[in-house]
């Protein structure tokens, strides 16, 4: 049954007719239950009645605005919205009568990597204030949001994901000042600034830690996840054992460094696992409530959030009640911050978005994930990545994933496409420059909000380096940003040996210098994808998609956003395909090709925006 609108401005009095109304339903042996909702300002009734799976939605209070957008001006006229559909389809207008952060919608976010991005007192890690001297570069980048990898004071021992004071900033960065003028000076840009939010664990040395391992109970006892004994393993958990006073083995997240903060657990299952419910798992979620609102407080305007999915342990298979906490994070965000916004570190957006209500998930580079098949499915020796020139890629392989996926969450939030992260091997890894602008501009052109890492704009190479601070294989993604050609690529004035992380030395190592005076560099192709995208509303986050043109093993790829068309040919053959191209003429290209009448054509590795 579809679904049906009606809006008038009738008095409040209405409201108690219908309900009376519904009473007189109830009575003739119909079920009818009445029940208050709230989205942001937005309150009203929501009518179940179930004689045949209908349900009336009222919206009887002046709100910021409507499914449609629409702002109330006349606070004296209540606003009376009826819906009129299956109950199926009450969740989707739900969803989008909640409350969206408006500067979402046209947003650009550019990850850094703090200590590896600019230096500007020479020890040879980077600071706040060269975040600060290189934001004219981000906006002039076409960048409007950043997103800080963690800068809070950390024994660094998994590169500041091991927190050991959430509402202090770590010395080498600078200080707490120093971070808030960096939100003040990136607002006066218009730059928006999200901060790495990491709940699931700490480092050992937090002070909650400290005073956890102790004997005698305190707030703290049940801060951590432990069991009732020092001999008493946790089955199918990482634990620690015999490094404390208190009798008990304590549950890991990830590396020993990092014991695991108590949100309860969905099923319990052991005499030690407390419920969700437990007022020490709520004393928990609330704790990081209170860092949350510490820095909103201060200017910050959101967060990622790390491994957002695994708070809740043994949690169903749907995340049930991890999702339920991140619901209750997301009502007091509504309530007190409705501009913030949470991007989930989680690649399931049926659960991130549709459930846990985060505002957006990103789209990981997870093994089998369709993400991998773009830029980097070289895992069996031969490189079959869609955008490589000659690998020969499926475009199917991306969209059977995507497709499902976005179209299940689109509603509820961003599905969001990134260059890289500073887990993931640089694209530059296996593409040339003319191959990443293809796949660049595919990614900017998609929905949702895209991420772009720092120094992929200029092609920065992933370097084979040891182990720094946790990082593993992924350290080789993390060297400094290259700004020129001079000392130190111009990161830091410090020595060589002092550097956080050693600057690529080659010869021919791209900097941001060069590439501003090459009209043809990646560079200057990014910022010209990125004003694109600004300039025109049907290539921002929530503008319609639709794959237009998609054969299995063929090219081109065509897909809409809005009105616009967008063709796709990263390969060195020409291709063509039957595509009603309508009245449409370029207003964007990155190659070559002809598009009239009934048909497309593409040059080799190209790329065509027709309006």
């Amino acid at each position: 049954m579809p679904a049906y609108l009606f809006s008038s401005k009738l008095s409040a009095a209405v409201c108690v007719i219908f309900c009376a109304f519904c009473v007189f339903l109830s009575y003739r042996g119909n079920c009818v239950i009445i029940a208050w909702y709230f989205a942001g300002n937005s309150e009203g009734i929501i009518v179940y009645y179930y004689q045949k799976c209908d349900c009336f939605i009222i919206d009887i209070c002046p709100a910021r605005g409507n499914p449609a957008g629409t702002e109330y001006s006349d606070v004296r006229t209540a606003e009376i919205l009826m819906f009129c559909m299956p109950t199926s389809g009450v969740l989707t207008i739900l969803r989008r009568m909640i409350h969206m952060p408006k500067w979402l919608k046209d947003a650009v976010f550019y990850e850094i990597y703090p200590q590896s991005f600019y230096d500007t007192n020479g020890d040879g890690i980077g600071d706040f204030n060269g975040i600060i001297e290189k934001l004219d570069y981000i906006k002039n980048l076409g960048c409007n949001a950043l997103w800080i990898n963690p800068c809070f004071d950390s024994p660094f021992k998994d590169a500041g994901y091991d927190v050991r004071d959430y509402k202090k900033v770590a010395p080498r960065y600078g200080t707490n000042n120093d971070l808030y003028r960096l939100f003040g000076e990136a607002h006066k840009r218009g730059i928006h600034v999200l901060l790495d939010l990491v709940p699931g664990h700490t480092s050992e040395e937090h002070e909650w830690f400290r005073q956890s391992q102790k004997a005698e109970k305190n707030e703290y006892t049940n801060r951590y996840v432990w069991t009732n004994f020092c001999f008493q393993p946790m089955k199918g958990y990482a634990y620690v054992g015999g490094e404390s006073e208190r009798s008990g083995t304590y549950l890991l997240n990830f590396f020993k460094c990092q014991p695991a903060l108590n949100y309860g657990f969905y099923k319990c299952e052991e005499d030690w696992q407390l419920p969700m419910n437990h007022p020490d798992c709520i004393a928990t979620r609330e704790a990081m409530k209170d860092v949350m609102r510490f820095w909103l407080d201060h200017g910050c305007d959101g967060f990622r959030v790390d491994m957002a999915a695994s708070l809740v342990k043994n949690d169903d298979e749907e995340k049930s009640g991890t999702c339920a906490l991140w619901r209750n994070v997301r009502e007091m965000l509504d309530e007190e911050y409705p501009e913030a916004a949470l991007v989930a570190e989680w690649g399931d957006p049926k659960r991130a978005l549709s459930s846990a209500r985060f505002h957006m998930d990103f789209y990981l580079n997870y093994p089998g994930k369709g993400y991998r098949t773009l830029m980097r499915d070289y895992e069996n020796g031969e490189d079959h990545s869609f955008f490589k020139k000659d690998g020969k890629g499926d475009i199917h392989r991306f969209l059977d994933e995507y497709l499902p996926d976005y179209t299940a969450s689109k509603d509820d939030g961003y599905y969001c496409m990134l260059t890289c992260n500073h887990d993931t091997i640089r694209p530059k890894y296996n593409l040339s420059d003319q191959e990443l602008k293809i796949a660049y501009a595919f990614i900017f052109t998609m929905p949702g909000v895209p991420y772009l890492y720092y120094g992929d704009e200029i092609g920065m190479r992933y370097q084979e380096l040891p182990t720094k601070e946790g990082g593993y294989f992924r350290t080789g993604s993390r060297t400094p940003m290259q700004w020129n050609s001079q000392k130190n690529a111009g990161f830091s004035s410090g020595p060589a040996d002092a550097l956080y992380l050693p600057v690529d030395g080659s010869s021919d190592a791209p900097n941001v210098e060069k590439q501003e005076a090459d009209e043809n560099s990646l560079l200057n192709t990014v910022k010209a994808l990125l004003r694109l995208r600004h300039e025109e509303e049907d290539l921002q986050a929530d503008a319609d998609f639709e794959v237009v043109y998609a054969q299995s093993g063929k090219l081109p790829f065509v897909y809409r956003r809005g009105d616009i068309l967008i063709a796709l040919n990263p390969s060195l053959e020409t291709v063509s395909a039957p595509v009603n191209v309508g009245e449409r003429t370029l207003r964007f290209a990155i190659g070559g090709g002809e598009a009239k009448g009934e048909r497309i054509t593409l040059e080799p590795q190209s790329f065509l925006v027709l309006k």
